[in-house]
């Protein structure tokens, strides 16, 4: 979300929440983390508003080759919403900056470069194309160990 979006969510939310929820509707909050302690505070801003009417999915997003996300393990209060709360965690590989900028930049997602459906030189390269699969693949079975959850 775009900076100061987060309250005009979180008020809807509050304001929703009571009218849907005897509906049987199940939310979902997935929030996604880098090794940046700022993204796991973010994370715990949320989750002490939202509290116990949603589920959480936390995504890893690896920001580099050796991405330590030790303030997610480590920091207490990260302990304690994992503990109360139990979120799903996925994790998302670090992509290779010459293949993640080049398609940033063009417009094209992963799974287009694995199919070699992007149009740029550079996204064609094979060795590009092959880490785009891979990238891809893993990133698949990420998401079906959260079938169950988000699909219910």
């Amino acid at each position: 979300m775009g900076g100061g979006s987060g309250q005009v969510t979180l008020d809807w939310f509050d304001t929703m929440y009571p009218e849907i929820a005897p509906l049987g509707i199940a939310f979902t909050a997935i929030g996604v983390i880098t090794p940046d302690p700022a993204s796991v505070q973010s994370l715990l801003a949320w989750a002490s508003r939202l509290q116990d009417r949603v589920r959480y999915v936390v995504v890893e997003n690896a920001c580099s080759l050796q991405s330590d996300f030790s303030y997610w393990y480590d920091a207490e209060q990260a302990r304690e919403f994992r503990d109360e709360f139990q979120p799903l965690t996925l994790s998302m590989d670090f992509r290779l900056p010459d293949l993640e900028n080049a398609a940033r930049q063009h417009g094209f997602t992963l799974g287009q470069v694995a199919q070699r459906a992007a149009s740029i030189p550079i996204l064609q390269k094979t060795s590009l194309v092959l880490r785009a699969q891979a990238y891809n693949r893993r990133l698949f079975l990420e998401f079906d160990r959260a079938t169950e959850l988000l699909l219910p």
